[in-house]
């Protein structure tokens, strides 16, 4: 072990004098800044901030005596996310046993303060827990997770539209632009692939159109656009800034989607779609059956870059006065008592993007194994 470790040592870390030299700079660099986080994070932070501030960072501005309803789209989401991972990873004994342990330690963290979100926490990931066992152990049920994921989205809608759309806030919000932004762009940028494909010229020239206009400008001006445009097109209408905002993230990322299934499209060999339709086989069960599977496989890793997009660009609906997971943040430290808690409040809303990050980027390797594509 010991002679294996000096032998990597020599051969990555001390091969040439420039090597060594390097070495002997940055690896005392990197020990004293460790040392350093490590002393302040354990001694000196007040981590205090987080569990008191909690509820603004994960709901914002959602009435307190309302919060149930944030719960309950948990319990809901956790259900949807659980069997959407029953699709990518089969339930092995060890990574249940695993995931039980990393749930029980956020509960126990959560049971210091707030016994009912510890066990709130439990039952979300015990949902979670079974749809994943569910769709890991019968592969009939993930044919219905597409329609059960619009159910859910609708019953989660309608689950905290109550208290008003508009105060709607924290983490709650990034996730559920996230969700609503990826649920929706998928279909429409497979129907705008399609079309900038069509043989019809008029189908054809708005299609690209469309794209190529979406792909030129930013974000935050479409999602500024949106918001102003659509009270002036439907007056009679209220339209609430949070469905005008997911509306603009919609708008755009379709875009993106839509040059991504192109390209997928575009890799599938002419000849399956010649033999497809030297079968007797219509257009739309070519592009049903044989060209948008195999797309869709290949673009997995955009698509799901494409989500992470999303969810790092959520804190831009702070220009129509959404308050998102960062936004919260800000507002935490615009309380005078808590204006010297800097560090640890953007330490934790860095760890939390990280995480999420990290568990989609995961998910979508695992995706990629399975769909037999890393492999070949």
């Amino acid at each position: 072990m010991i002679a294996a470790a000096v032998h990597w040592s020599r051969r990555n870390l001390f091969a040439k004098p420039f090597d060594t030299a390097l070495s002997l700079v940055v690896i005392p660099l990197c020990a004293w800044v460790l040392f350093a986080s490590a002393t302040w994070v354990l001694q000196e932070a007040q981590w205090s901030i987080i569990p008191e501030s909690i509820r603004v960072l994960l709901v914002g501005i959602y009435p307190a005596d309302q919060v149930w309803r944030a719960w309950g789209a948990l319990l809901v989401f956790g259900l949807l996310f659980g069997a959407t991972l029953g699709c990518v990873f089969f339930l092995h004994r060890w990574l249940a046993v695993g995931y039980c342990l990393i749930v029980a330690t956020f509960a126990v963290a959560a049971g210091y303060r707030d016994t009912t979100a510890a066990l709130l926490i439990v039952a979300a990931a015990a949902l979670a827990l079974g749809g994943w066992f569910a769709t890991s152990q019968w592969a009939a049920i993930r044919r219905f997770l597409v329609p059960v994921w619009g159910v859910g989205l609708i019953a989660v809608f309608a689950l905290l539209s109550p208290p008003g759309i508009g105060l709607w806030g924290g983490l709650m919000l990034s996730i559920l632009i996230t969700v609503v932004t990826a649920f929706l762009s998928l279909p429409i940028g497979i129907l705008l692939a399609f079309g900038r494909r069509s043989k019809l010229a008029s189908v054809r020239m708005f299609c690209t159109a469309y794209i190529e206009t979406m792909r030129s400008v930013p974000l935050i001006l479409v999602v500024y656009c949106v918001w102003i445009v659509l009270p002036v097109l439907a007056p009679q209408y209220s339209v609430p800034d949070v469905l005008r905002g997911m509306a603009g993230f919609t708008i755009f990322f379709s875009a993106y989607v839509a040059e991504y299934v192109r390209s997928g499209l575009q890799a599938v060999p002419k000849g399956q779609v010649e033999a497809a339709r030297s079968l007797g086989m219509s257009g739309f069960d070519v592009n049903r059956y044989i060209v948008l599977p195999q797309a869709l496989r290949v673009i997995v890793p955009p698509l799901v870059g494409n989500v992470l997009d999303v969810f790092n660009a959520a804190p831009l609906v702070f220009i129509i006065g959404l308050t998102d997971f960062l936004r919260a943040g800000q507002m935490v430290l615009a309380n005078p008592q808590y204006s010297d808690r800097t560090y640890e409040i953007y330490i934790f809303l860095f760890v939390t993007y990280f995480l999420i990050g990290s568990l989609i980027t995961f998910a979508a390797r695992k995706l990629e194994l399975h769909l037999a594509k890393g492999s070949r």
